[in-house]
């Protein structure tokens, strides 16, 4: 049987094509970037005209993470006028939803080896571990500021308490935590959520510490609590 006379190799292509893209869209991210800064200025770079609202400092470097990969934008500095740029900010909502997906992925459950993939597949480059971590501390510290924030609705006539189990991962070992969870009823009938903190397990101690924290937090005007029958809860 006759060998192959030409050979492809795919991967090699793809890459090559790949690259094609990437290089494509960083080239037009920047002449776009030149065409704004023209329509700023109200004149081409080295023009000399009556019209020109200001003038060119040079340009400054800024990454950008796309679907074909990361592109290097040369953002124009200009003088004695402001550039803001549709570009940037088109990117920066974009790059904000990047965030916001791999926070959510990884609050999830996903493991970070796996958002490392799913980034890759759907973005074109690999989130380093470090990233996602970095993305994890600006999460932990919104949802402790949502937390510990004061109830400034005022009175709850309604409260309804109980204790949620789930799974918690100790040096690699895993043993069921109780999640204290308050969700109240204000006075103008709408639920919101007071509160959730971590019980270890449902003891008096455990809800004692839940109540006295809600109630350092602002809870105030409660007629009913609603829960089960825990005994911890009870003698709380």
């Amino acid at each position: 049987m006759p060998e192959k006379i030409v050979q492809l190799n795919e991967e090699v292509i793809k890459g090559q094509i790949k690259e094609l893209v990437r290089g494509s869209v960083e080239e037009t991210l920047n002449e776009l970037l030149e065409t704004e800064a023209e329509k700023l200025t109200q004149a081409a770079r080295y023009e000399r005209s009556d019209e020109r609202q200001g003038y060119r400092g040079g340009h400054y470097s800024r990454n950008l993470t796309t679907t074909s990969g990361d592109v290097t934008l040369k953002v124009p500095k200009l003088k004695g006028i402001s550039f803001e740029t549709a570009i940037i900010e088109r990117y920066r909502r974009r790059e904000s939803s990047v965030e916001e997906a791999l926070i959510e992925m990884y609050l999830a459950g996903v493991s970070v080896r796996r958002v490392e993939d799913i980034t890759e597949a759907l973005w074109g480059s690999r989130v380093s571990p470090s990233t996602i971590s970095e993305l994890n501390k600006k999460a932990y510290v919104h949802i402790e500021n949502w937390r510990n924030r004061p109830l400034q609705g005022g009175r709850y006539p309604y409260v309804y308490v109980d204790g949620i189990y789930l799974r918690r991962n100790w040096g690699g070992e895993y043993e069921n935590v109780a999640i204290l969870v308050a969700i109240a009823v204000n006075e103008d009938g709408y639920r919101e959520v007071l509160g959730a903190a971590e019980g270890m397990k449902e003891d008096k101690a455990s809800w004692v510490s839940f109540f006295e924290w809600l109630r350092g937090r602002g809870l105030n005007g409660v007629k009913l609590i609603v829960g089960d029958k825990c005994l911890g809860m009870l003698e709380a």
